[in-house]
């Protein structure tokens, strides 16, 4: 009986000491967040995309498509600036943990098996510089898939570091049936690449 109470007292204090530092992080990373229109971005975009994808008309189609050109240069230019902005975070604490299970202070318990939000960050801001600008030359709709896939990777990326991996992808594939390794498959080559090495994959 002592050895039941003692395992859900302990089960209690790493869910209480588990809120409590993701309510630190998703308050740490909502400050970045705060100046900027990121997320009205991603949104103005995949609906637009999906607008632009089920048009019949392709005189209307391209009207979509050009319409969607400023909120791409917004996205790219937003993201950017937070990745530049979120440099500032002290190292420590922009720790994100890989394992399977969420615990707390897992970052700081193993830290071999982490990466860091800010490279992270760096390499989605590169990713969709890349893509906005089309350096592979792109059809519009192959780049926009991209994008897409671009941006929700970004997205997994905040949601991790504020909850966990497993929470990440079950937001993705809840709201988008996406999966984390379908993501990681759609972005760019060289997003792809860092991105992998950065967690380690």
């Amino acid at each position: 009986m002592e050895l039941i109470l003692f395992v859900l007292a302990l089960g209690a204090g790493l869910r209480v000491a588990k809120v409590r530092e993701e309510r630190d992080r998703i308050r740490l990373l909502g400050r970045y967040l705060q100046p900027y229109q990121i997320e009205r971005l991603m949104e103005t975009l995949l609906d637009g995309y999906l607008r632009a994808l089920d048009e019949k008309d392709p005189a209307r189609r391209e009207q979509i498509w050009g319409q969607l050109t400023m909120a791409e240069t917004q996205l790219r230019d937003q993201v950017r600036q937070l990745a530049v902005d979120v440099e500032q975070i002290w190292p420590d604490a922009a720790l994100v943990s890989t394992l399977p299970v969420a615990l707390p202070r897992a970052h700081q318990l193993f830290p071999r098996a982490t990466f860091d939000l800010r490279r992270a960050l760096a390499i989605h801001a590169a990713g969709i510089e890349t893509v906005v600008t089309n350096q592979a030359a792109l059809p519009r709709r192959e780049q926009a898939y991209m994008l897409s896939a671009e941006m929700l990777l970004m997205q997994h990326t905040c949601h991790w570091f504020c909850r966990s991996r497993t929470v990440a992808t079950a937001r993705m594939l809840a709201r988008y049936k996406t999966d984390h390794s379908q993501l990681v498959q759609a972005v760019s080559p060289q997003t792809r690449q860092a991105y992998q090495k950065l967690i380690g994959r």
